[in-house]
Parts: C-alpha cells; sequence; structure tokens
C-alpha cells in the first residue's frame, strides 16, 4: 500500500506523530495528491504498530492530551527498502471508468451518445491539464514539480486515448458503430433480433444499423 510505506519513509528520518505525519506527507507529494485525511493517518499508524514496523510511545504535555510519537523499527526498515527496490505495478490494473464508459457508448450504436463521452471527458482532462501546469509553475520544490509533470503526462496519456476512441469509432461513417450495435442486439437476444430491434434510424438519431 502505497500511503503506508510513504509514513514509513518520513518515520525514517526521525519519530514523529500524527499531525505531523500529515502536514509532511503533504508538503512532500504536492497538491495534485490532495489532503489526507488525519483519520486514514491514523489507520495507517495502527496497521503498522500491529505489524511491528512502527512503535509508539506515549508522551505527555503540559496542557494538551497525550502525544502518541511513532518511531520505525528495524523490521520497518526493512520493509521500506524491500519496498523502494521493488517495481511498481499500477494499483488498478486497467480498470477505468471511462473504459466502462466508451464501451457502454460504442455499443449503443449511437454516434451523438459517443461523440457527447467523448467531448466531455476530453474538455475535463484539458482543464486538469491547465490546473496541472499551473499548480506545476508555482511549486518551489523539485520533487513537486517532478510529480506534477508526471500526473500532466498521465492526463496527457488519457487525452490520446480519447483521440484513439474518436479515430476508432467516428471515422468511419458509422460502420464501426453498426457492427458494434448488431453485435449487441444479437447477443442481448440470442441472435434473434437485429440492431434496429431498439427503436433507432440514423447515425445521429439512434442505434446505426447494421450494413447490408
Amino acid at each position: 500500500m502505497a500511503i503506508q510505506h510513504a509514513v514509513l519513509a518520513l518515520l525514517a528520518r526521525g519519530p514523529s506523530y500524527g499531525y505531523e505525519l500529515k502536514g509532511a506527507f503533504e508538503a512532500a507529494v504536492g497538491p495534485q495528491w490532495g489532503p489526507l485525511n488525519i483519520g486514514h493517518i491514523y489507520q495507517i499508524l495502527d496497521r503498522l504498530s500491529r505489524d511491528g514496523l512502527v512503535v509508539a510511545e506515549r508522551q505527555p504535555q503540559p496542557v494538551r492530551p497525550d502525544r502518541v510519537v511513532y518511531e520505525i523499527t528495524t523490521d520497518g526498515r526493512t520493509e521500506l527498502d524491500r519496498w523502494l527496490t521493488a517495481p511498481s505495478p499500477r494499483s488498478g490494473g486497467f480498470r477505468d471508468d471511462f473504459f466502462l464508459k466508451v464501451t457502454a457508448a460504442a455499443r449503443s450504436g449511437r454516434a451523438t451518445t459517443v461523440r457527447t463521452v467523448l467531448a466531455n471527458q476530453r474538455g475535463h482532462l484539458m482543464r486538469e491539464l491547465r490546473n496541472l501546469d499551473g499548480l506545476r509553475r508555482q511549486a518551489d520544490d523539485p520533487v513537486v514539480r517532478l510529480l506534477l509533470s508526471a500526473a500532466g503526462r498521465h492526463v496527457e496519456a488519457d487525452l490520446a486515448f480519447v483521440d484513439d476512441a474518436e479515430a476508432a469509432l467516428l471515422a468511419d461513417g458509422g460502420a464501426t458503430l453498426a457492427g458494434l450495435a448488431a453485435q449487441a442486439a444479437s447477443a442481448g437476444a440470442g441472435g434473434s433480433s437485429t440492431a434496429g430491434s431498439a427503436g433507432g434510424s440514423t447515425e445521429d438519431d439512434g442505434p446505426v444499423r447494421a450494413a447490408g
């Protein structure tokens, strides 16, 4: 789990406590990650304690409630070294909400639906890219600038997929969508219905009919 190991990395620099770790994490990774919930931090610290990767010490304070300070253990440093030297697979594989949205739009056979889905996503990504670029220009920390640049490259890759989807689904005058609509209708009705059974007629007004 990435945040768990990031907390270990922060503790490798010295003992710390919950709110200090929250601030250090947010300063280290920059604004592209977003704020970290303090409750989540304490859940992570509890898990690390149970696993023997950190130890906790309660320190009394003269006015405020006792403060719990955490320190990384030898096992914690070993686990941190293991994580740092291992490759990082995509945490969610290639499962993506937008992939499913493109699938649903394409198999509807409606060119207008596909265009709307792609146009909305392209607009969202362009706004996201401009926001990341602005944050990167404002960042003083070179690591934060690097992370913001990496986030921008992810968005650029997503934009390239939108372009690919547009070319694959809309560049042939509706033939591809017609075939997909026909397949969906056939599969849904055990092969007894046609692509036009959904009540469509034209490329822009409804499901595209299969050619021929």
